[in-house]
């Protein structure tokens, strides 16, 4: 996607407004309580930093983070179980439709861009790209992509063994949708994990791996993985924070949220954290590996989440090849 059409897609989520700045630090030593997060593991690490810059100003407030995947994350969400949910995927027509029924109203908060970023082991010296339907050759259902040999002539006849997300991880949908066309759509014998880490030690232990996982854990960990260029039409492209910026990356470039339930948001100890989450992504995200959002967009959603303007703008649609267009058409 190109980042127009990403930024696009993340001002629907909010309406036309002033932006009101960074809002400055407040700090509030008698704020106290517990504010309950969980969701995807490729938030995970925007939300941890906020969390620890958060308790230093807050230290009788516990803001505890989970990582049981977008899907996971959601399910608990949508019963109330936690106040924000991580999400690397809008929600699911499905989700939305029970969070309704439990009287779960929700904001949807946009937090940064993210590459998904395609790995091997450190010893790999022959992938110099892939291309989206060499991608697809490989993931697809029913693939029959055993060898590296079997993905192009010319590798070595040694067998591929694949990383990936599991089944309740946004990261999942998204790179399924981007590359087979349907997300979910994927084939089974993979070793798969919701938590990004696991995936980051399974690729770097074994020298015929293939992986992919948020940008982020590649670049925490860029010394004991290899990155692997992604050509979808327009030649082989490196994710970067320039190139996921500006939508060269493709069709991996996405955007990660945060959903806030309304309810919760009522407590001080939950408005403040999002209040502090939103004014504080740019800087944070950058600082654990992920493209900040544009600083008015930012101010476009503390707008947002100021007047509780609840629901999705995406309406449980996945945001591969989304134009503004689309999102406005809807929108009406």
């Amino acid at each position: 996607m190109m980042k127009s059409s990403l930024v696009g897609a993340i001002m629907a989520l909010v309406l036309s407004a002033p932006c009101p700045g960074r809002a400055a630090d407040q700090k509030n030593s008698g704020l106290s309580g517990a504010v309950g997060v969980d969701g995807s593991s490729t938030v995970f690490p925007i939300t941890e930093a906020v969390a620890e810059e958060f308790h230093q100003r807050h230290p009788h407030l516990r803001v505890m983070v989970g990582i049981a995947g977008t899907g996971g994350g959601f399910e608990r969400f949508v019963r109330g179980e936690t106040d924000i949910n991580d999400a690397s995927r809008p929600i699911k027509e499905s989700e939305a439709a029970q969070a309704a029924k439990n009287a779960i109203a929700f904001i949807e908060l946009p937090v940064a861009f993210d590459g998904l970023t395609v790995v091997t082991n450190r010893q790999n010296n022959f992938v110099d790209f892939l291309t989206v339907e060499e991608l697809r050759k490989i993931w697809q259902p029913g693939s029959t992509v055993k060898k590296w040999s079997d993905v192009r002539p010319g590798w070595p006849d040694r067998p591929l063994k694949l990383y990936g997300p599991g089944t309740d991880s946004g990261t999942f949908d998204y790179f399924t949708e981007a590359v087979n066309g349907k997300a979910g759509a994927c084939r089974a014998d993979f070793s798969a994990s919701e938590d990004d880490n696991v995936l980051v030690q399974g690729v770097a232990g074994d020298r015929d791996a293939l992986g992919y996982f948020g940008y982020a854990y590649y670049v925490a960990n860029s010394a004991r993985l290899r990155v692997v260029p992604v050509d979808g039409g327009a030649g082989p492209v490196t994710p970067s924070e320039a190139t996921i910026n500006d939508g060269t990356y493709r069709p991996l470039s996405r955007p990660l949220f945060i959903y806030v339930s309304e309810s919760a948001a009522k407590r001080p100890e939950v408005e403040e954290f999002v209040r502090f989450y939103l004014t504080s992504a740019a800087t944070l995200a950058k600082e654990v590996g992920y493209t900040p959002l544009p600083d008015e967009i930012y101010g476009l959603a503390l707008d947002r989440f100021r007047k509780r303007r609840a629901g999705s703008a995406f309406l449980g649609k996945a945001t591969v090849g989304l134009s503004l267009k689309d999102v406005l058409a809807r929108e009406k």
